[in-house]
């Protein structure tokens, strides 16, 4: 029986990769949506003052803002989820299952949504600490301090997003490197 989970583990899945690959392009684009539809119901003058949509209605900017999280996702994610991928094919011989290669997928999924928490309070912070700094630093920066506060929240969470989603496939391989090293152990 070990030697038949051995040989499992030896047998090359490349569609499984290719799986994988795809799912995790699509679960960016899909975090992008979730996370911009929470961004432009904080600050919808931050969509508006940094994409310039002062020519959309007031309705719609929620709904770009959607369809922009999207698409900013799935282009983050060809290159995330190209890397994590090429990563896991590279470390596992492209012989893991989609499973063991998705789970940690989640963790990168999991990491980045941290990060967004975190960019989005940390610019809070920043912008609480010192609104003339914060003003004289960021484009079109509200001067009521409720307004600002959301507008950092939304630039420092897309930022926290993009930069911690990247340390996190950085994190998933290594976290992955080991648990495939512990699972192609002798019993």
């Amino acid at each position: 029986m070990a030697s038949s989970i051995r040989d499992l583990m030896r047998t090359p899945r490349p569609f499984d990769l290719v799986g994988v690959l795809f799912t995790g392009i699509a679960v960016t684009a899909l975090v992008g949506a979730i996370t911009n539809a929470v961004n432009a119901l904080v600050s919808p003058r931050y969509f508006v003052t940094i994409l310039g949509w002062q020519h959309l209605p007031p309705d719609a900017i929620w709904r770009a803002s959607v369809a922009q999280g999207a698409f900013e996702g799935l282009l983050v994610g060809l290159f995330l989820s190209a890397v994590f991928t090429t990563g896991t094919g590279i470390i596992t011989g492209a012989c893991c299952t989609y499973l063991f290669a998705a789970k940690h997928l989640l963790g990168i999924v999991a990491g980045a949504v941290v990060f967004w928490i975190l960019g989005g309070l940390a610019a809070m912070g920043l912008a609480a600490l010192s609104p003339e700094f914060y003003r004289a630093a960021f484009i079109g920066v509200p001067d009521d301090f409720d307004a600002m506060l959301g507008y950092a929240w939304v630039g420092g969470s897309i930022w926290g997003i993009q930069l911690g989603g990247l340390l996190s496939v950085v994190v998933s391989l290594v976290v992955l490197r080991t648990n495939w090293r512990g699972e192609r152990l002798p019993s």
